[in-house]
């Protein structure tokens, strides 16, 4: 544990994307003088994508990196506390909450929001970052609409594979479902479904080896499993469905998490197990992981926070 004095915060929120700046834009209004800690990534996974056409408000679309700035304004312009820094460890087991930022400041809070989302999981080529945003997504229901009509990729054997590719199926001509083994790990209703769906073709046994294209993907050359043999597919979107993995490691300790490590909370709440502390965002929601449903938890949290707070008197 750092040594010396600690600063003693009413409301702190750990994460800045959607959820995150919710919870303070709210939080601020109620006079709970949020302070933010930005985290490892400021603004979270929008500030990797461009176009953001499905975030009520902006008719013509908005970049993902423009969006969290408007968002950040609107939480500041009330009062919140923005600043630079991760939390690095926390203790809950008493009150008021210890939080640790970049392994060094100690933050006494009376109340903790937990907006520091999920990391989508990559297959770790070189070509995914090249192409990140230019072709490259992990978010179908997000950016499939720019893809209307193209033929495109979707990475991956469990039931997110599936939602994806069957989303894509009903906006794209042609969805290729590519994975490494001979036999799909999706439920058995999800492989039914791909399996009738006209314009879903699985390529089975097949490992992407690089994604290709210029200004942006125009294809992808995969490695038979079994044969060793190289071919290329033509596509112009390339989407990766193998998973997300919650921020929430530091949390595990104190807080209930699934198998998989999304926090759990109470009913339609944002309660945690813990007094005092709540989640909102990716770092908690598994199923709908878009940027208008974190927003909405990031307000249930901070009015949570506050009804919780008033209770405390």
């Amino acid at each position: 544990m750092p040594q010396g004095d600690a600063e003693h915060v009413k409301c702190l929120i750990l994460g800045s994307g959607p959820a995150g700046y919710t919870a303070a834009i709210y939080a601020a209004r109620a006079n709970l003088t949020p302070v933010m800690y930005e985290g490892l990534q400021a603004g979270g996974q929008l500030t990797t994508t461009t176009e953001v056409e499905n975030f009520p408000g902006y008719p013509e679309g908005i970049t993902g990196p423009e969006l969290m700035v408007d968002l950040k304004k609107q939480a500041e312009r009330f009062g919140t506390d923005v600043r630079w820094g991760m939390a690095t460890s926390v203790d809950f087991s008493g009150h008021p909450h210890i939080v640790i930022i970049d392994e060094k400041k100690i933050i006494h809070a009376d109340t903790v929001i937990i907006a520091t989302g999920a990391t989508a999981k990559y297959i770790g080529l070189e070509s995914e970052k090249k192409f990140m945003g230019f072709g490259v997504s992990a978010c179908a229901t997000c950016d499939g609409f720019f893809y209307k009509n193209q033929d495109v990729a979707v990475v991956g054997g469990g039931d997110t594979a599936a939602e994806e590719a069957l989303y894509l199926s009903g906006l794209c001509s042609k969805v290729y479902l590519i994975h490494r083994r001979d036999k799909l790990r999706a439920s058995k209703i999800m492989v039914d479904r791909i399996l009738k769906t006209k314009n879903i073709e699985v390529l089975w046994n097949s490992i992407p080896k690089e994604i290709v294209g210029e200004q942006g993907v125009n294809g992808v050359i995969l490695t038979d499993a079994i044969t060793g043999k190289e071919r290329k597919i033509d596509i112009t979107g390339f989407f990766v469905a193998i998973g997300h993995k919650p921020n929430s490691e530091i949390f595990a300790p104190y807080l209930e998490v699934d198998g998989v490590g999304y926090i759990q909370t109470k009913g339609i709440s944002t309660k945690t197990n813990v007094e005092g502390v709540f989640a909102c965002g990716d770092v908690m929601d598994s199923v709908y992981r878009q940027a208008v449903t974190a927003a909405g938890t990031g307000c249930r949290a901070a009015i949570d926070a506050e009804r919780w707070l008033g209770e405390q008197h």
